[in-house]
Formats: C-alpha cells, structure tokens, sequence
C-alpha cells in the first residue's frame, strides 16, 4: 500500500495527516495542526508531524494558501520557500504543491453526505454534473469540479474578486457606501469576514446609525442575542451569497451543486437555511427554474483541503 502524506497550509497553520491514495473511500488518518511561525521550513514541520506519526509516507501532496508556479509556492505571511524537488530531496519518492482552493475543489470526490449540510430541500438531479465551490472566509474563493464525458477537472479562479452586483435599493446604497470607501467593490469586499464588517457599517450608515468597531464574530453574537442590525447585517449577508452562488452556478453550468467552503458557512448554517440564501440563488428571473433546481450544501468536513490532497494526482 503506498501512504501519502497530505498537507494544508496557511499563513498561521499548517495541518498533515496520511491517507491511503488508491481508496477513494478512505478518511485521512492522524491528523494534527502545527504553527507555521514555530518551523524555519516545510521540511522541518513534516518532520515534526512524522515523528507522532504511524509509518512512512513515501510521497507528499501539500495545499498552500497561494499561488503554485512550476512547483515552487511562497507563503505571504511566512518565510517558507516550498517546492515539490526539496521535497523530493527530503526522502519523498514523488511529490506535488497544489493551490489550497484547487484541493478544496478536489474534496469534492471524497466527501460524503454526512460531511456536507444541506441549505434549502433541493435534491441533486444530475448527481454527475459539474459541481460549483464558492467559499466564504479571510477571503472569497471560487472554483469548480467540471465533469464532462472526458472526466472531471478542477477550475481555480479568481472569482471572488468579480465586481459586486446589487440587486435591490438597500444594495444599491450599500454599494455606493462602500465605492466611496475602496473605488471598485469585489464580491470580496463583502463576502468574507473582513466583508461582513463593511456590510455592517454600510447598514448601520444607511439605517442613520453609529457602527460600532465589532470583528465578524462579534456581529454573529449579537445576531444571535438579537440585536437588529447585526440581524439585518447577517441576512443581508446571505442574501448577497446566495445571489453570487447562483451566479456561479450559471456561469459554470453546475447542475451537480454549489458547495460552500471556507471558514463562515458553518459558523452561521442556521442563518443560511433561513431562507435568505436560496432566495438570493434563485432570484435569477428568466433562469429561477434553472437555479431552482440546483441543490446548494455547505461544506462540514474540519479537513476537506486534505481530502482533495489525497484525491489530487501526485504527477501533473
């Protein structure tokens, strides 16, 4: 059996377990989470991991938060240089540096119904189609499982940072507000956690209201103990992602579903199921029974980027 050892790294953490590569079935074994800050290298933190770990992986497939060229990946926040041939240098038999989004759209082979929650009672009709992620969290990440006859391949955009489109007067204002503040407004700009916060005070100044300095989490808490602008924020935010879900879902045809990833969906699910979300999917007028149909889930699975890493091929 050969053993591989898969990998997720950010800016603050980075995250190994091993995987059976030829299972489809098979869970990620032994994972564990290291502080990027207490590694001088990649090599370093792998051998840190490996000395808890039972056996030997004889190759390494590693997701990085940002860009891959030619096999080699920089972290913005950390002086890690990575690179799949000091890997291969390192004792790993093959190896492999994929872009952390590029695995979370490969998760999608791997996952299974209890790793995912439903948002709205749609039931997939075309379980084979193309399969659209759209992940909310530090940031807006966008991509896709595209399956065809030929197979299925993993499309990495930078889609989060497509222009916001309002699709109502309140949108309208909170776009204005928020060009004054940046010039051009990404989807990005609102759906992320720094987003959510623009939001909140795009609100608070439209309703006439002081916006007190709050972080993401502090605005979900309020919603939850009822205050009304952090309600109507939280809504509001899940109006506009499931209007951008929806536009993803055209633009990529996915009729197999749009999962969500990233850090926000599962913290706010409940909010999400309330009914704001789909509403915004669907509103798409002369193409709502084409969106309609279109199952949406939020992704549940703590370690969905090592997924895709031991579902990615090791050669590319």
């Amino acid at each position: 059996m050969t053993l591989r050892l898969v990998g997720d790294v950010g800016g603050t953490n980075c995250r190994f377990a091993l995987v059976d590569p030829s299972d489809p079935d098979a869970e990620v074994v032994d994972p564990e989470a290291f502080k990027v800050a207490d590694h001088a290298t990649l090599e370093d933190a792998i051998d840190h991991y490996l000395e808890g770990a039972d056996g030997r992986p004889t190759e390494a497939v590693i997701a990085v938060a940002g860009p891959v060229i030619d096999g080699k990946a920089e972290l913005t926040n950390a002086r890690w240089d990575m690179s799949e041939a000091s890997l291969i240098d390192h004792g790993f038999a093959a190896a492999r540096l994929l872009n952390d989004y590029e695995a979370l759209v490969l998760s999608v082979k791997r996952l299974r119904a209890k790793d995912l929650a439903d948002i709205g009672d749609v039931r997939a009709t075309h379980p084979k189609g193309t399969v659209a992620i759209v992940g909310a969290g530090t940031g807006l990440g966008v991509g896709a499982l595209v399956r065809d006859a030929r197979g299925d391949a993993a499309a990495v955009t930078e889609g989060g940072h497509i222009a916001f489109a309002p699709t109502d007067g309140t949108e309208i204002e909170v776009l204005k507000i928020l060009t004054a503040r940046f010039g051009r407004v990404s989807l990005e700009r609102i759906l992320s956690g720094p987003g959510l916060v623009n939001l909140y005070g795009a609100l608070a100044q439209i309703g006439g209201q002081t916006a007190e300095d709050l972080k993401p989490e502090d605005i979900e808490a309020r919603a939850e103990q009822g205050d009304a602008l952090a309600t109507q924020t939280l809504k509001r935010f899940c109006r506009i992602y499931g209007a951008a879900a929806g536009d993803f879902a055209l633009a990529f045809g996915a009729l197999g579903g749009v999962y969500l990833g990233g850090g926000i969906a599962g913290k706010i699910l409940d909010q999400l199921r309330a009914g704001d979300f789909r509403e915004g999917f669907e509103d798409k007028g002369r193409f709502r029974d084409y969106c309609a149909a279109i199952p949406t889930k939020a992704i549940l699975h703590p370690y969905a980027a090592l997924l895709g890493a031991a579902a990615a091929d090791v050669a590319h």
